[in-house]
């Protein structure tokens, strides 16, 4: 945790802990300069620090931070099933308009390492629009 809010309770004396959002989520990834590189160029994310030894790259959008780490051994990864492991899914991130939506999901149309799950559409029956795709994972052995 990096950030928590704590007051005591009058009643029982007791401290009560309450968070306030993300502060920053971790992913590990087979190529640490491929997935900046998707955040920073498609996502106007910027680079707020980096640890070359671990190796990491930390990248922020102003409001979330992600903490890129370089898997070990990328020739013997396993990659994520939703419906087989425990771990992160997805996550999501807010954009300023459908407008905007719109044009990322145009963008992003155009790269090959990005896979679009599903185009931008309605949530349900909520006021929210939403798409789905995966970061670039594959590794460049060029």
């Amino acid at each position: 945790m990096c950030a928590t809010s704590s007051e005591k309770s009058i009643e029982s004396g007791k401290t009560t802990i309450g968070t306030s959002g993300i502060h920053h989520l971790g992913l590990t990834i087979p190529d640490i300069k491929k997935t900046a590189a998707f955040f920073i160029e498609q996502l106007n994310f910027k680079v707020v620090g980096e640890k070359p030894a671990y190796p990491a790259i930390f990248v922020s959008d102003g409001t979330v931070m992600l903490t890129l780490w370089q898997i070990k051994d990328a020739d013997n990864l396993t990659e994520f099933d939703r419906t087989k492991n425990v771990g992160l899914h997805h996550f999501a991130l807010k954009v300023n308009s459908i407008e905007q939506l719109q044009t990322l999901y145009q963008n992003l149309l155009k790269l090959d390492d990005v896979d679009i799950e599903f185009a931008p559409e309605a949530l349900g029956d909520s006021p929210f629009v939403h798409m789905m795709c995966s970061i670039p994972v594959a590794l460049d052995l060029n």
